[in-house]
C-alpha cells in the first residue's frame, strides 16, 4: 500500500478509524461504528471520490450503510460528502455547525476553485443539539459532547465511546499539523482541551493525522500558548500579525505540516486580545493572502 493512501484502523470491536495521509490541506479522517446491523459514520470528505472510497473502505469491513453521519464540525473537509449517504442516512451536529455549514456553502470551491470536487451537494445536520446528546449503537453508547461554547469552530462536536476508551475529536487536534483556530477561538481552543482530558479516553482520533493518544492535548497546548505569546509580544510592538509571523522563529514547532497557519492564528489572537468576542468572524481573504505570504506568495494547496 502506498503510504498517501487512506487507511483503515480498528480500534476496539465495532470501532474504526478512517485515516488520510498525510492530514494536509482537505486530507481529513473519519470513522465508524458498527455493531453489523447500523453503523453510525463520524464525518466524510472533501470530494466525491474520496467520500466514495470511504463508504467502500467502510463496506469491506462488514459494515451496513450509516443510518447516521454525525459532523464534528461544519469545514467542507468534513460534511462535503454527507450527501453521498443520503436519503438513508440521518445527518447529526451542533445546532451551531447546522447554521455554519449552511451559511459557508461551497466555502472549498472558493478557496480551491481548480480542485475537482465532483457531485457535492450542501447537506447539513437535520438534528441538531445544543450541550450534550446520546445515540446508540447496538450495544455502544456513543456520546456527542459540544466542547464548546467556542473551539474550532463555534459547532464542534467531540464523539466519545466510554466504554471503548475511544474519542473522534474533529479538529480540536492535528496530530503532526499545525492547529487551526481562526474561524473559532485561541482561548476557547485551550478550554476543550480540558474537555477532551476529562473524557480519560486512551485512543485518540484527530481530525487530521494518525491515530494517537492523549499526549497529544499537551503538544497542542504548547503550541496553542506558543502562539498567544507571540501575538502578545508582537502586538505590543505594534507589528501586524504577518510582520509578526514573518518574524518568529517556531523552533520545534517547525517540524508540524502547514507552519504557514501561524499567521492565521495571530489573526485570531490579535482578535481576541483587542476584546473582540470569541469566534468573531475574521477576513477570510486576508487571512489566506497572509498565508500565501508566509509560502512565498504561492497560495495554500489543497490535497483532495
Amino acid at each position: 500500500m502506498s503510504t498517501d493512501e487512506p487507511y483503515t484502523v480498528e480500534l476496539t470491536p465495532h470501532v474504526h478509524a478512517y485515516v488520510q495521509p498525510d492530514g494536509g490541506w482537505c486530507l481529513n479522517n473519519a470513522g465508524f461504528v458498527s455493531d453489523g446491523h447500523s453503523t453510525l459514520l463520524v464525518d466524510t470528505a472533501a470530494t466525491e471520490r474520496r467520500t466514495l472510497a470511504l463508504r467502500e473502505a467502510l463496506l469491506a469491513t462488514g459494515a451496513p450503510l450509516p443510518r447516521l453521519v454525525v459532523n464534528t464540525h461544519h469545514h467542507g473537509d468534513h460534511t462535503y460528502g454527507n450527501g453521498v449517504f443520503q436519503p438513508e442516512a440521518v445527518v447529526v451536529g451542533h445546532d451551531s455547525c447546522r447554521h455554519e455549514l449552511l451559511a459557508a456553502g461551497r466555502q472549498l470551491h472558493l478557496l480551491w476553485p481548480e480542485t475537482d470536487f465532483g457531485d457535492i451537494r450542501i447537506t447539513a445536520p437535520t438534528v441538531t443539539y445544543s450541550d450534550r446528546m446520546t445515540v446508540h449503537v447496538g450495544d455502544v453508547e456513543v456520546r456527542l459532547v459540544h466542547p464548546g461554547p467556542v473551539a474550532h469552530t463555534t459547532g464542534d462536536t467531540v464523539v466519545h465511546l466510554p466504554r471503548q476508551g475511544v474519542v473522534f475529536t474533529g479538529d480540536l487536534i492535528f496530530q503532526g499539523g499545525t492547529p487551526f483556530v481562526p474561524m473559532g477561538s485561541l482561548s476557547g481552543s485551550l478550554r476543550a482541551l480540558d474537555v477532551l482530558r476529562a473524557l480519560g479516553a486512551e485512543t485518540v482520533v484527530p481530525g487530521h493525522g494518525p491515530v494517537t493518544d492523549p499526549s497529544a492535548y499537551d503538544a497542542t497546548e504548547r503550541y496553542l500558548r506558543f502562539v498567544a505569546d507571540v501575538a502578545e509580544a508582537g502586538r505590543a510592538k505594534g507589528l501586524t500579525p504577518l510582520e509578526t509571523a514573518q518574524a518568529t522563529d517556531l523552533g520545534d514547532f517547525a517540524e508540524l505540516r502547514e507552519s504557514e497557519r501561524l499567521v492565521a492564528n495571530l489573526h485570531r489572537a490579535y482578535a481576541e486580545l483587542e476584546g473582540l468576542p470569541e469566534g468573531s468572524p475574521l477576513d477570510a481573504a486576508t487571512v489566506f493572502a497572509d498565508m500565501a505570504a508566509m509560502n512565498g506568495g504561492v497560495p495554500v494547496a489543497c490535497h483532495a
